[in-house]
């Protein structure tokens, strides 16, 4: 909500007329008196508008101020965002004589901090002849809130070095900026110091630093030696086993605090459940829910938007939308909450449905709305969609931020519209490191590797130090074409810039080279990752496995075992994989065996597949045909496809006929499988079931993709498809491809004939 600017100019300042009279005198004194005491009211009730007209009031009557007026004036200031009234509040204030009052000198400090004007706090500060506790206490805050803690203390020890001991208030304005354990370690001692352990509210607040700083056993130990707690005390643990996830110690506190009469309010409620949503149990959600409702809580719009949240993460869509059409005020945030977690759990096309509903619902959207709905258009490739989001915050004149401008580029390069997506770049004046990433990752996924290495170059120039997004992205697209030159240049920026050692630096490093074929370097980097997790130990089984290193790989995952992990599916199909382009059938079966008997993992269709294709590379074809029919319950035209294969190379007639049979009888929509049957047919000389093929396909409307290539030159990505003739320099390209051919023709001539010779 917008804060009220009034129409306020104060009225010039007139020098009262000599009065000589001491009766005069206490008149004037007690019609100040009563206008502070009016000023003071209006304060006390949060009418800083009216605040304001009385003060001009009590100029236009030439009432002169005294000590008393000026704070709820500034108090006002502040409210109300006026920093040009602040000022001219400070003139009146210089010009009265008062600037040396240690109260209003107080104000004034917190006027300048609350307007970011930190350098003028300090300045006011440093000019007061007198300085008591109070505006020591305000300029410690002030450096405090901004987390600039080295002036902080600094100013602390200053005021301890003059004589001057800490109140209550002044180490609670200390620990509200707190947000790393050397400070509360510090802090806390000063409050043993100084006899402070009885204040509850200091009390609650280091519970909630510890809790805050991860330090959730020191807070636990306050805890049990308070002397008194109150619901804020609990709430404070409470949030601080929520941050850590703990939710088994949460239960036990909601437990132990009604054993001690002290009742779960809406904010331990809200702590436990987000405990919940980062678990995931949706059970244990619903358990509390069934408390909340029993409770009372359930129309607690904060809880309500908790709730989704927690579903939300826990993908039950059915309670989400319930409760989401349940909930009588509807405010952005809960929009919003919903908008984001169904982009979350990939159903962009029900978020952007939701989003329509708010925007009927004439709820104006915020920037983090916009954000979401335009994620939600990426996911889903909708341009037309993106850009009617977008053209919405231009017809409705919206500051849209840093984060919606990023989610911008994202939508645009996910569509393919590259030049757009670089205006919205330059447009941000502010850009952060995913601003960069969603730029640079659009240029590379869309095979634009030239202009997303310029980009990211103009990242490094632009002092903005990259992030392992940025660098997993750039890999992924090297690996992606063979880029292997490239991909070695962001190995040697990683090293030289000093990123912290990253599982996922390290998995697409190792990924990068086995592609590009250096399997030395794949297992250099493998090596330096301190923890593997399952990803990288099956990034570098398979690139092993595909490199024809079936032994190396079967090494590998002997090694993985050893090391206490316990192996996936993934992981089994990585190595079955190996044993099966590297001839190794024996190990094969026995980790396909294994996988069941030892790790109680079901096997897949994928990983009897690979078992179909290790045993038909074996030459054992009946045996995989009978291992296909044991184990795949339904026809499956890929196994089949293998075990054709094989026959036709093994010269197996019969088995041959009796797949070729099985394929021509599943309703397959693959082109490729219908090919490889009329090539099967040919094979046998069986012309009609090649006919009948070729009409199937064709009344199917199915087409096999050409057989295609591509070149990476200067980082542009160039697709030549089988046949193709319509590349802007075909004519140049045969004119290369004959001169190349005649060359190499006459080259293996004079070599034949320097043999003959």
């Amino acid at each position: 909500m917008h804060k009220l600017k009034p129409n306020i100019r104060f009225h010039p300042l007139k020098h009262p007329p000599l009065r000589h009279s001491s009766a005069a005198a206490a008149a004037t004194t007690a019609t100040t008196k009563s206008f502070n005491a009016t000023l003071h009211l209006l304060s006390s009730e949060g009418s800083h508008h009216h605040v304001l007209l009385a003060y001009n009031s009590m100029l236009k009557s030439s009432i002169p101020p005294d000590p008393f007026t000026f704070p709820s004036l500034l108090k006002a200031c502040i409210s109300l965002n006026l920093l040009p009234h602040g000022l001219l509040l400070h003139q009146h204030i210089v010009v009265n004589g008062f600037s040396s009052d240690p109260y209003i000198g107080s104000s004034l400090i917190s006027f300048y901090s609350s307007s970011g004007l930190t350098e003028h706090a300090r300045k006011v500060f440093d000019t007061m002849a007198e300085r008591n506790i109070v505006p020591w206490t305000t300029v410690i805050g002030c450096y405090a809130r901004t987390g600039d803690f080295v002036h902080a203390f600094y100013l602390y020890n200053s005021m301890l070095h003059e004589g001057i001991k800490p109140t209550s208030v002044t180490l609670l304005t200390l620990l509200s900026g707190v947000s790393e354990s050397i400070h509360i370690e510090c802090l806390h001692a000063c409050i043993v110091k100084y006899g402070f352990l009885g204040h509850i509210a200091l009390m609650n607040s280091m519970l909630n630093v510890y809790g805050r700083c991860g330090r959730i056993e020191y807070a636990w130990k306050l805890f049990e030696r308070m002397d008194e707690k109150d619901i804020v005390s609990w709430n404070s643990l409470v949030s601080g086993y929520s941050l850590v996830g703990d939710t088994e110690e949460l239960l036990r506190l909601m437990y132990r605090m009604r054993s001690e009469n002290t009742w779960p309010d809406h904010q331990t409620y809200g702590a436990l459940v987000s405990a919940i949503a980062k678990e995931g149990s949706a059970e244990f959600g619903k358990v509390v829910h069934g408390q909340i409702v029993v409770a009372g809580f359930e129309l607690d719009v904060h809880l309500e938007t908790s709730l989704i949240f927690m579903y939300l993460k826990c993908s039950n869509m059915h309670y989400t939308f319930k409760l989401f059409e349940r909930a009588k005020d509807k405010d952005v945030v809960l929009w919003t909450t919903i908008i984001s977690g169904l982009v979350q759990n990939e159903r962009a096309d029900r978020a952007l449905e939701v989003f329509q509903s708010m925007l009927c619902s004439r709820t104006e959207p915020s920037t983090t709305t916009i954000a979401s709905a335009l994620a939600a258009c990426a996911q889903l490739g909708s341009l037309k969609v993106g850009t009617s989001i977008h053209g919405y915050t231009l017809r409705q004149r919206m500051a849209i931020n840093t984060p919606a401008q990023n989610s911008l580029i994202s939508m645009y390069s996910k569509c393919g519209y590259l030049k757009q997506a670089l205006i919205v770049f330059r447009m941000i004046k502010n850009r952060d490191v995913v601003s960069w990433n969603a730029i640079v990752a659009g240029n590379a996924q869309n095979g634009h590797l030239s202009m997303a290495m310029h980009l990211f170059n103009e990242m490094r120039i632009a002092h903005q130090r990259p992030d392992s997004v940025t660098v997993v992205c750039l890999l992924q697209i090297c690996a992606s074409i063979g880029a292997y030159q490239q991909g070695k240049w962001i190995h040697n920026l990683v090293l030289r810039s000093y990123l912290e050692p990253c599982v996922k630096i390290g998995t697409a490093l190792v990924d990068m080279y086995c592609k590009c074929g250096d399997l030395d370097s794949a297992r250099k980097c493998f090596d330096r990752v301190i923890e593997c997790d399952l990803i990288l130990w099956s990034t570098i089984i398979s690139g092993y496995g595909s490199h024809g290193e079936g032994e190396s790989a079967l090494a590998l995952y002997t090694e993985l075992v050893q090391s206490g992990l316990t192996p996936n599916s993934v992981i089994f199909l990585s190595v079955l994989y190996a044993c099966s382009h590297n001839g190794l059938v024996d190990q094969g079966l026995n980790l396909f065996d294994s996988m069941a008997r030892d790790f109680k993992i079901e096997p897949e269709l994928e990983h009897c597949a690979c078992i179909v294709d290790l045993l038909c590379r074996a030459g054992r074809v009946k045996d995989a045909y009978n291992f296909y029919k044991m184990k795949f319950p339904e026809p499956m035209a890929n196994a089949l496809g293998i075990v054709l294969d094989a026959c036709k190379t093994k010269a197996l007639v019969e088995l041959r006929d009796a797949v070729a049979k099985e394929i021509s009888e599943l309703d397959n929509e693959d082109a490729g499988k219908y090919v490889q049957l009329a090539h099967s047919y040919a094979s046998m000389a069986q012309w009609e079931g090649v006919g009948k093929t070729w009409v199937q396909m064709k009344e199917l409307g199915l087409k096999k993709l050409p057989g295609w290539s591509f070149i990476d030159l200067h980082g542009v990505i160039t697709t030549f498809f089988m046949g193709q003739t319509s590349h802007p320099q075909q004519e140049d390209i045969m004119l290369v491809l004959k001169n190349l051919n005649e060359e190499i023709s006459e080259r293996v001539i004079m070599s034949n004939v320097d043999n003959i010779s």
